[in-house]
């Protein structure tokens, strides 16, 4: 697929924070935005938050930028107070799809927000990339209006709510939004910029008065910019491409046996990277171009050197929960080798891993350790997994159909130095002013199995007294369909854990995730790995009911009540079953959470892939803090 030529745009120079008012945006000597991005968090000028990544990365390549952070959407005066944007709208839910921001695993109304100053409920709407969306089309008709984020990039196609315990279409649809950028989107963003800043060049004016004319050409444009979902035509999709036909939204409305077909092709279109793909859906046909590559080394280590403050914005009065979680984490590296059956990070992010350089970590070390008020820990360095970081792939991804690359046996391709990462703590615990150094992602314990001496070393030197693994379950059966490592493997992770916190006269602890009511998991499942529990006198502080997020496998099964081979397996279907289930491995006089109990960030019902998390956009997007690997 050919790229779009880039254009040169203006040199800009970062501003402190990206502007929120037209009084901030005089201050800049802007008269106007070239791109309004409208979010579900709150504004914090950080990384992990997807807004302020693509905002500052747009920003770097010429184009000014506002945000509108968490605006009413019963009213698009909040939208407008900036004044039209020059070339587009961009609209996303936030770190976190807006259903899950809002709901438990049993359906009950979360009482918190942590993306939102004071941690308060309520300030997005439910199904927030389509409210928003309405909004700006009402207070700037015409204007193109692009979703993207978690939210959007995990229901581009049609997929299962959860919420509404139904087949919805492409959340594109729903919206009436112009196109969906969905992944990783800092090379789309800007080529989609570049592209509808020569539309308004006076070279495409002819063409661009006719309003249907204006229409067909921005089809075509978007068309030849990878990471895009666009409804169109036939004739619309890029020529000289392979191209998946996935399922019709009727046809899997008639048989969800299908949505298992056009996840397994969703996830092959994702990480193979040739492809185009089209969904039929009524009268219409979604057009997906190929996934972007995302940024190398040097791109990804350009965006995280911008100049971001790594605060909320100064509007805010009141503390956001998530912004404290995050305030001295480093993002060592993006993507997911794992490819969890229910976690969105792969599908997302991609599988494979990038990874940005050690001195560009190092450089952003010195940057925090300068930080006034910084005290000299460092929460967290590493990724969605921590243990990724400089893990390579040498096979060709346009063959290869795993879509995970160490179940349910380790790729050869696929390598991960553990020793290397392990030499980077250590470079990083050097920086003068650092004294502590924590690995606070959760660590992918057949990887760092692979290298026991450097897990020796992580064990001693680097854990802040928990260390967080997810074997999520001990029956084999119920492993597979996660996707998952074998139960042995955590067995051995326990039992180095503490032979190496002894040596180091330390008083450490693992945290084990643990998921009720997965596909394919029946009682007897839960009581055998409850009673591993009580023999052991371990009492699970991290179990979540599984909750079946949009575009991923584990949805696919649990709607159409098989693995992804097609064949039936056991489900917890109604919450009755998976309450029961969940009671299993909650402690004797601790009820699930079900609303009303406070807690600083989505609890242990708010499934793997979509707590906060460093680096997204969504990584969000979106970008989750940390991934269970």
């Amino acid at each position: 697929m050919n790229r779009l030529e880039r254009r040169p745009a203006r040199r800009l120079e970062q501003p402190p924070v990206l502007p929120m008012s037209a009084e901030e945006m005089a201050r800049l000597g802007w008269e106007e935005l070239d791109v309004l991005l409208v979010t579900g968090d709150a504004y914090v000028d950080h990384p992990s938050f997807g807004a302020s990544l693509l905002g500052r990365w747009l920003v770097h390549h010429g184009y000014r930028v506002g945000i509108v952070a968490q605006p009413r959407w019963d009213t698009p005066d909040d939208v407008a107070r900036m004044g039209r944007p020059r070339l587009f709208a961009g609209v996303t839910a936030g770190a976190l799809d807006s259903m899950l921001a809002h709901y438990t695993a049993f359906r009950k109304k979360r009482s918190d927000d942590a993306y939102t100053p004071g941690g308060l409920a309520g300030k997005r709407p439910n199904r927030a990339s389509i409210a928003y969306t309405g909004v700006v089309r009402r207070a700037f008709p015409g204007l193109p209006v692009v979703l993207g984020g978690i939210e959007a990039s995990l229901r581009r196609i049609s997929h299962y709510d959860f919420w509404t315990d139904a087949l919805r279409r492409s959340i594109l649809l729903d919206s009436k939004a112009t196109a969906i950028l969905y992944g990783m989107a800092e090379n789309s963003i800007i080529a989609l910029a570049d592209a509808l800043a020569a539309i308004t060049n006076q070279e495409a004016q002819d063409e661009a008065d006719d309003p249907a004319a204006q229409r067909r050409l921005l089809t075509r444009t978007l068309a030849q910019i990878p990471g895009v979902v666009l409804a169109g035509h036939a004739d619309d999709i890029p020529s000289g491409l392979p191209v998946l036909k996935l399922p019709s939204h009727e046809d899997m409305l008639a048989d969800p046996k299908l949505l298992v077909r056009a996840t397994a092709l969703l996830e092959q279109h994702a990480h193979q990277g040739t492809h185009a793909a089209v969904q039929p859906s009524g009268d219409r046909l979604l057009i997906l171009t190929p996934p972007d590559t995302g940024l190398d080394q040097a791109g990804l280590d350009t965006l995280l050197g911008l100049p971001f403050s790594r605060a909320p914005h100064p509007s805010y009065a009141e503390k956001i929960p998530a912004a404290d979680m995050i305030l001295t984490s480093v993002t060592t590296h993006r993507g997911c080798a794992g490819g969890c059956s229910f976690c969105t990070l792969a599908l997302h992010q991609g599988r494979r891993i990038r990874s940005r350089s050690e001195e560009s970590i190092l450089a952003e070390v010195k940057r925090i350790a300068k930080t006034p008020g910084f005290t000299g820990s460092l929460s967290d360095v590493g990724g969605p997994s921590a243990n990724m970081w400089n893990a390579r792939c040498t096979a060709d991804p346009a063959k290869c159909a795993r879509p995970s690359c160490l179940t349910p046996r380790p790729c050869p391709s696929f390598t991960a130095d553990q020793s290397g990462f392990v030499e980077l703590l250590r470079e990083v615990a050097r920086v003068p002013g650092v004294r502590h150094v924590r690995v606070a992602s959760g660590w992918r314990m057949d990887l760092a199995l692979a290298d026991k001496r450097a897990l020796g070393v992580m064990v001693r030197e680097f854990v802040g007294g928990q260390a967080k693994v997810a074997p999520e379950h001990m029956a084999a059966h119920v492993l597979r369909l996660m996707r998952k490592p074998s139960f042995a493997d955590f067995e051995e992770f326990l039992r180095i854990f503490a032979h190496e916190s002894s040596r180091a006269s330390k008083r450490q602890y693992v945290i084990p995730y643990l998921m009720s009511g997965f596909p394919g998991c029946t009682d007897d499942d839960m009581r055998a790995l409850a009673g591993w529990l009580h023999e052991r006198g371990l009492k699970p502080e991290q179990v979540q009911c599984f909750i079946p997020l949009p575009g991923t496998a584990a949805a696919a099964m649990f709607h159409a009540g098989t693995d992804m081979e097609g064949r039936p397996i056991p489900m917890a279907k109604s919450d009755a079953e998976r309450l029961r289930q969940h009671a299993l491995l909650v402690p004797v006089g601790r009820a699930p959470r079900r609303g009303g109990q406070p807690k600083t960030a989505p609890g242990p019902d708010a499934p793997r892939g979509q707590r906060p998390h460093r680096g997204g956009r969504d990584k969000r997007g979106s970008h989750g803090k940390p991934k269970r690997g």
